[in-house]
């Protein structure tokens, strides 16, 4: 048996540029359709609302004389009102082929808004309809304020729909203008629409202020409508509109229908409207935030490792992403192990338990570690010994401007506890001259100083970890020690310590 087919409508342009602080420009709105239609294959964009402004109608007509080249003029559609032939004249001047008219579909808004009865207002929008359809516009019609309206004074939403069954509209849109529906009253309120106009096709508009939008968006297909109304990124008014990618998904996976989006542009589209509306998505946004296809615990890694036992249906291949472990306090070996197979690393035994180790030390003091941290640490960790001649257990640095940098370090020598402070051009200029004066007591000379290299990993953020390579000379030997911290200065300083227990080390053995 075929499948029902429910089409998508995305209002990201018109009814997510609702949104507290967005506005598109005319070129933003064309790349936004051009991708909603071409790449996500999205059925239908609502992109604007008529009569908001001359640089609306630009952004318009450019989107429509793309959509006009590549065959997809009949599925871009404009918000229209009630207004004679205002509307219709814009959306023509545009070049647009379809007018989502906006009627009041509460009693409430009928009479307190417009001031009109219901036959009055019926009578205006017939002379809408008939001069659009007369221009030869597509003609759907919202019912604002459904929801309530339904609830409130379904005599009222009955009549509506009986003076303007026979209207030619082609989709009857059913909007929770106000987000107020939960979805058993989404299924029950659809499905007595669908079972009292079955000859009309049926649109819902969901909003999301209780965060119901993606819940009532399901409820509402299981009740039968054709189409169902979203934007990318949850953008619109207030708490926005039902999520594009989230509904999509959810219906994928969750009800026997089709639905004709490409998944595998859901992130591009995500972070294309990110970056034009400059709002940002949280992390843990379901199917498009950063996080979601990260693993942090490490029983976790081990599961997906032993048999795939933490994965589901809801896969990152799925939407051209890849399944992340991440590194910190929480690793296990199976999360460090998963991230070395994708540097083409290899580690076994001691070292693998050295590295696992430090990755865990640094995640308590860096919230997380990448992927592209780990050669800096394996470096540093491989290279080192188990010496422990000299530790540094504390240090505060302050520094200013046209001022010079003080340290204050506490040390353990052996057994011993010794205190220092210095000064300096600089953090670890001042750092080593305090550490100087504890070698000093302790007739420890200090090797040269012939080159220091500070990198962070390629693409890193201010918070990544820094790799210190300090290079030192003493007896016309060269040798170089390394430091890792998220702080430059600590990895330098690190380093300086690694060279300091190898130096003791060696004049340990040479007393043997």
């Amino acid at each position: 048996m075929k499948q029902r087919q429910v089409k998508i409508l995305d209002t990201t342009l018109r009814d997510g540029e609702q949104t507290h602080g967005v506005s598109f420009s005319p070129g933003e709105k064309l790349n936004i359709a051009r991708a909603l239609l071409e790449q996500l294959r999205v059925d239908r964009v609502e992109v604007a609302s008529a009569r908001v402004s001359e640089g609306e109608k630009e952004a318009v007509a450019n989107i429509l004389e793309w959509a006009d080249l590549v065959g997809f003029s009949d599925r871009v559609e404009v918000l229209g009102f009630v207004d004679g032939q205002r509307s219709v004249d814009w959306i023509l001047d545009a070049g647009g082929h379809v007018i989502n008219l906006l009627a009041k579909g509460s009693e409430k808004h009928c009479c307190n808004q417009l001031n009109k009865s219901l036959l009055r207002h019926l009578e205006d929008i017939r002379a809408t309809i008939d001069y659009a359809r007369e221009k030869g516009l597509a003609v759907n019609l919202y019912l604002e304020d459904w929801s309530n309206g339904y609830r409130d004074s379904p005599a009222y939403v009955f009549q509506m729909m009986e003076g303007l069954q026979d209207a030619g509209i082609g989709h009857f849109m059913l909007p929770d203008t106000l987000g107020v529906m939960a979805p058993e009253t989404v299924y029950q309120s659809v499905a007595d629409m669908v079972g009292r106009f079955p000859e009309c096709s049926f649109d819902f508009h969901p909003h999301n202020d209780y965060g119901l939008g993606t819940a009532n968006a399901l409820a509402a297909v299981s009740a039968g409508v054709a189409s169902i109304h979203c934007t990318i990124n949850c953008l619109g008014e207030r708490a926005g509109n039902a999520s594009l990618a989230q509904v999509v998904v959810n219906l994928k996976d969750r009800e026997d229908v089709s639905v004709g989006v490409d998944e595998s542009h859901l992130l591009r589209l995500s972070r294309m409207v990110e970056n034009f509306s400059g709002k940002r998505m949280a992390e843990n946004a379901p199917i498009v935030g950063a996080d979601v296809f990260t693993q942090t615990s490490g029983i976790h890694a081990d599961g997906d490792k032993k048999g795939g036992l933490y994965q589901t249906v809801l896969s990152p291949e799925r939407f051209s992403r890849r399944r992340n472990y991440a590194l910190g306090k929480m690793s296990g070996k199976a999360s460090l192990l998963k991230n070395l197979e994708k540097l083409d690393i290899t580690l076994t035994g001691e070292s693998l338990d050295k590295v696992l180790k430090r990755v865990v030390e640094l995640g308590d003091s860096k919230k997380t570690i990448t992927a592209e941290d780990l050669p800096f640490i394996i470096a540093e960790v491989l290279e080192g010994r188990d010496y422990d001649y000299i530790e540094l257990i504390n240090c505060s640095i302050t520094s200013g401007l046209k001022l010079d940098s003080t340290a204050s370090i506490r040390v353990r020598i052996g057994e011993r506890e010794e205190l220092s402070a210095g000064f300096g051009n600089g953090g670890f200029d001042a750092f080593m001259s305090a550490i100087a004066k504890i070698l000093e007591r302790y007739h420890i000379p200090l090797p040269e100083l012939v080159d220091f290299e500070v990198r962070i990993p390629r693409g890193g953020q201010t918070d990544a970890l820094t790799e210190a390579t300090v290079t030192w000379r003493e007896r016309q030997r060269s040798f170089k020690t390394r430091g890792v911290h998220s702080n430059q200065v600590f990895a330098a300083m690190n380093a300086t310590i690694r060279m300091l227990n190898l130096q003791m080390h060696q004049r340990q053995a040479a007393r043997k």
